[in-house]
């Protein structure tokens, strides 16, 4: 994980950096947006389906960002507010686009044996998490992975905390079926 919400060699808060970009200074944008690059870029790609969807997305939130900077109200933090944008911009993206459907979780998805010896763990769970639709996906990330709370992805989504509750429960499902045989004990062999 990145430095979300740390202080930089000089001292200044993320707060501290967005108001002096407001206030004309021409490198604190770039200094927020480099301590949160490879955490925003991460998450851009979790949420996109696609490298370069990703990479416009996040490209598309910094702009907005960079031009929205004045209407920060400082009511959440400024890793939030960032957290937010990038989202919105990939789901925009994707919606626009239409050029990735979602496709189903199957029931049989990953039921080929032990996939450890063949397949990365973690590339294993990014694909069942890349196969849940747009918003379930979100908000898994919010929660599950960026350790957000329910309020905290409500606010950030702007829908109500019971949608974020139904929708972490249907997405849990869906990967806890995908993902059923990381629980199955090796088969013990017998001679």
């Amino acid at each position: 994980m990145g430095s979300f919400g740390g202080i930089t060699s000089g001292g200044r808060t993320d707060a501290e950096l967005l108001v002096a970009h407001v206030g004309g200074d021409p490198y604190a944008f770039e200094e927020l947006f480099h301590r949160h690059r490879r955490q925003l870029h991460r998450l851009a790609l979790v949420t996109s389906r696609d490298p370069e969807d990703a990479k416009d997305a996040l490209q598309d939130a910094m702009l907005k960002a960079h031009r929205k900077a004045p209407s920060f109200r400082h009511d959440a933090s400024v890793s939030s507010w960032l957290y937010r944008i990038v989202v919105n911009a990939c789901l925009d993206r994707l919606r626009r686009n239409k050029i990735h459907p979602v496709s189903p979780l199957e029931d049989d998805v990953c039921h080929y044996g032990d996939p450890t010896s063949r397949v990365d763990t973690a590339l294993v769970v990014e694909r069942a998490l890349l196969r849940l639709p747009l918003e379930q996906r979100a908000v898994i990330v919010a929660v599950d992975m960026q350790g957000y709370s329910v309020a905290e992805t409500a606010r950030l989504l702007g829908v109500p905390e019971g949608t974020v509750k139904s929708r972490c429960s249907r997405a849990r499902a869906k990967l806890a079926k995908s993902l059923e045989y990381f629980d199955d004990p090796a088969p013990t062999v017998r001679p």
